[in-house]
């Protein structure tokens, strides 16, 4: 009876993560859909589901790079820069200083500061062997950013209609605001391919920053860590050189970012599928009142910054 139970559970499972390539089912209810899956009947592909949505994840943002060409990358690489610096070390001093004031050990305010200041869980996990961090720490800061992630793809798109972003606007707003890039670019395809392709480029263009902060770091305390520039990100930006270099296939390659965008709604289903009860535990209430504390000011400020056109276009 228990196996008929658990093939059922498998089947429904698989049968709503292939809905997921269906256009109508936005960002948004595939994450929902998968949130409310686990933990209303339970993931019965737990032990699987984490590691292909990290795979899915890349694949879609390598694909996202044929929508996009390399002089656009170029472009927002080269206009972000600035406001990225000051981002991250805003971010990183403010988010020590909350840490402190709330009594969070240092290594999980360090992780999620990182976290919130670059890429979340990309930036966590980089970081965490320089500053020697014990697993629940890691897990700790994982569980914190990953929870408002799922919360910033469901809450933003509302929030940048009311603020009236323009699509561009709203991209660049998802991309400097929200953690994990899976997040960042599931709440701006919601605006459009516009927003898709500032918010994707903008966002990877962030990410690189991964690999200087680690490196400056492991030299101020001394360690010997190695950081590299994920591949994914190489990836990326290799398909945009394609499309740029190859424009008489343009049909094909808008085909391939069409594709890109249905894998990243399947893959933001299995990312919900791993919201799990213990996943919520994990959270202890000063490091996820830091996380939320230094989310909203980030974005508060950054969102204010685009308004008044501060920052972007």
């Amino acid at each position: 009876m228990k196996l008929d139970q658990d093939n059922l559970r498998t089947a429904l499972f698989l049968a709503l993560m292939a809905a997921c390539l269906w256009p109508r089912i936005d960002a948004a209810v595939a994450l929902t859909a998968g949130v409310v899956f686990t933990l209303t009947i339970g993931n019965p592909l737990a032990k699987s589901s984490g590691p292909w949505a990290r795979k899915l994840l890349q694949a879609s943002v390598v694909g996202l790079g044929f929508g996009v060409g390399i002089g656009q990358v170029l472009r927002e690489g080269q206009h972000s820069i600035l406001y990225t610096m000051v981002g991250i070390g805003f971010t990183l001093a403010t988010g020590a200083l909350l840490g402190r004031w709330l009594g969070v050990s240092e290594r999980t305010s360090q992780l999620i500061s990182f976290g919130t200041a670059i890429c979340g869980g990309s930036a966590i996990a980089a970081m965490a062997p320089v500053i020697k961090a014990k697993s629940e720490e890691v897990a700790v800061a994982m569980a914190t950013v990953f929870t408002l992630n799922s919360v910033a793809l469901l809450l933003f798109p509302p929030i940048g209609r009311m603020a009236h972003l323009s699509a561009s606007a709203f991209g660049l707003w998802s991309a400097l605001a929200i953690h994990d890039t899976s997040s960042v670019v599931g709440a701006a395809s919601t605006f459009g391919p516009v927003a898709l392709a500032t918010a994707t480029t903008v966002k990877l263009t962030r990410a690189l920053w991964i690999t200087p902060c680690v490196l400056g770091y492991a030299l101020f305390r001394k360690t010997e860590q190695r950081a590299t520039v994920p591949l994914f990100i190489v990836g990326f930006i290799a398909a945009a050189a394609i499309r740029s270099l190859a424009p008489q296939y343009a049909g094909a390659w808008d085909t391939l970012a069409f594709l890109a965008r249905r894998l990243l709604v399947v893959t933001l289903f299995l990312i919900g599928a791993g919201v799990t009860r213990e996943v919520l535990k994990k959270v202890g209430f000063r490091p996820m009142v830091q996380g939320v504390s230094l989310w909203l000011l980030v974005s508060t400020l950054t969102l204010a910054a685009i308004s008044y056109h501060l920052i972007g276009d």
